[in-house]
């Protein structure tokens, strides 16, 4: 079925036919994730096409200029590129359209809403409330608003400056402040902002990463923080700190083709195979501490491991989508006023 819907010599874009190579580049971040994908997903998909995976490992900011001067010069360096989800918007001229209806392997496999009209999920996780189980031994906070009631649930807090996510700790002010999670946006900067105010002389410290924001509540230098998944998790199986997915704010990471690359069919073939076979979505999420785009492979883990899945169903319904096109337009003035309000 994908042999038909994909198996073609030449794939037509803007009306001129270009010719596919038996091979894919990939550009996406290195280390553990690089090589988790090829260990997972890069080998057998060689081995089940005939397809060979070219690996670009690379910095979102050097991936796409490199994108773009591929684009003024008509060398497209890539065919498959990671995007976050504003990315996607911001970067639309430069991204082959995805037919999510008719690839068979995303319509089967990939999780609700997990594929776009440029791209799809290749990983999942949510800022999630997390809190010290000490400080708290009859009951954490369940809610952004218990984050920001400090009366009720006294201590020391902490926040990202991650300086790439301006919109996370306005939407969570928001939230705290009855405004409904479809209602978040168009974001009331102002709102958001005053509620934040009350709140920062209670914010302990600022982490910059994961392993940062690990650090500072093991040291016992905030009682709860707003923090990734993947950290929340291991906290939470130490026994010492729990977390709550209730308003966890959705995190992803996605794949996206680049229009006019060298491969675009091969670009689509990887991303329709990337969500198929459960079981190898379930190892390689717990190598990297995310859940990636298989609509099986929570149902694959121990019953007593899926509180700890963002992609179980009941806790992938209650993460909070943002709306990623008004921040792609906003982003600029979103940063200009977190740097200001951190700073002031």
């Amino acid at each position: 079925m994908l042999a038909g819907a994909l198996g073609a010599a030449t794939f037509a874009i803007g009306g001129r036919a270009l010719a596919q190579s038996k091979e894919v580049i990939i550009a996406t971040t290195g280390g553990l994730m690089e090589r988790s994908l090829q260990e997972h997903f890069y080998k057998r998909f060689e081995t089940e096409t005939g397809i060979k995976v070219r690996s670009v490992p690379i910095e979102l900011p050097d991936q796409w200029a490199r994108a773009r001067a591929g684009q003024r010069s008509g060398n497209i360096p890539f065919d498959v590129v990671t995007a976050t989800p504003p990315d996607l918007i911001q970067h639309a001229d430069l991204l082959a359209p995805i037919d999510c209806a008719g690839l068979p392997g995303i319509a089967a496999h990939a999780l609700p809403n997990g594929c776009f009209p440029s791209g799809i999920i290749r990983t999942a996780g949510g800022m999630a409330l997390t809190w010290s189980k000490k400080a708290f031994p009859n009951g954490g906070p369940q809610s952004w608003a218990d984050f920001f009631d400090v009366a009720k649930f006294p201590g020391p807090r902490s926040l990202p400056d991650t300086g790439d996510r301006e919109w996370w700790v306005p939407l969570a002010a928001l939230l705290a402040d009855g405004v409904a999670p479809d209602k978040a946006f168009p974001m009331d900067v102002d709102r958001a902002y005053k509620k934040l105010d009350a709140l920062k002389p209670h914010i302990a410290a600022w982490w910059k990463s994961g392993d940062n924001a690990m650090q500072i509540m093991r040291g016992g230098d905030a009682v709860m923080m707003m923090v990734y998944s993947s950290r929340s998790v291991p906290l939470a199986k130490s026994g010492e700190f729990d977390f709550t997915w209730n308003q966890a704010i959705r995190d992803v990471g996605n794949w996206a083709v680049l229009k006019g690359s060298p491969n675009v069919q091969n670009g689509v073939k990887f991303l329709d195979f990337f969500v198929q076979n459960g079981k190898e979505h379930v190892a390689f999420s717990e190598k990297v501490s995310f859940d990636s785009n298989n609509r099986e492979a929570p149902g694959l883990v121990p019953p007593e491991e899926r509180r700890f899945r963002p992609s179980w169903p009941d806790n992938w319904s209650k993460l909070v989508i943002a709306d990623y096109e008004w921040i792609a337009v906003n982003r600029n003035a979103l940063r200009e006023r977190w740097v200001t309000w951190l700073t002031k």
